[in-house]
């Protein structure tokens, strides 16, 4: 009876071994995407559709969305999704520079624009131009709300509402997933190095 008991204890053991290193496995597997959308979304800055400066409008096929965006980018972005609120590191950031978007390199806010609006997504009082951002009705789950997209290659940025502060008392609530940052001095010399380029 005591060798059974010990035996049962030893099979339970290693069940629970087999168990850890599967899902020790699984945490290395998350890991390993997170570093895989990282270059992703760096490969999408070295694509011919990013850029800081170009006013041209962005026209590419479905297909090529999926390839330059990580899912949750494409998600939002091209299917009008949204990210879990809190869920986005821009949410608490507090440094100087522009947000641009994440799909095609539009500048799209100022920081000094940026505020805490409590709703969980980073929030803004005021677009970086007029041109950088488009509006249109959106009347889904029973809500009227006017969407927000960017100017250039019309991806779904989020909603804008009349709730935020002076000057403008508007609400700029706006996915973290499909925004970039820079830095101001970085913002600057991208953008010197990209006019030389082209000159």
């Amino acid at each position: 009876m005591f060798i059974n008991r010990r035996f049962i204890n030893m099979k339970n053991k290693i069940l629970l071994i087999a168990l850890l290193v599967s899902s020790c496995q699984g945490c290395f597997s998350q890991e390993k995407k997170t570093i895989n959308k990282k270059s992703e979304i760096m490969s999408n800055k070295d694509s011919s559709v990013y850029s800081h400066t170009s006013t041209e409008q962005v026209s590419i096929s479905d297909s090529a969305w999926q390839k330059l965006l990580t899912p949750e980018q494409y998600h939002v972005a091209r299917q009008k999704g949204t990210e879990r609120p809190w869920t986005s590191a821009f949410e608490n950031n507090n440094e100087v520079g522009t947000y641009y978007c994440a799909a095609c390199g539009n500048a799209l806010f100022r920081s000094d624009t940026k505020f805490e609006s409590g709703c969980g997504w980073p929030s803004f009082y005021e677009p970086y131009a007029k041109v950088s951002i488009i509006y249109a009705p959106d009347n889904t789950y029973g809500m009227t709300r006017t969407e927000v997209m960017c100017g250039r290659c019309r991806s779904h940025l989020g909603h804008v509402f009349e709730d935020g502060p002076k000057p403008t008392g508007l609400r700029y609530c706006i996915n973290g997933v499909i925004l970039d940052f820079e830095k101001a001095k970085e913002a600057e010399q991208d953008y010197n190095t990209e006019h030389t380029d082209q000159q």
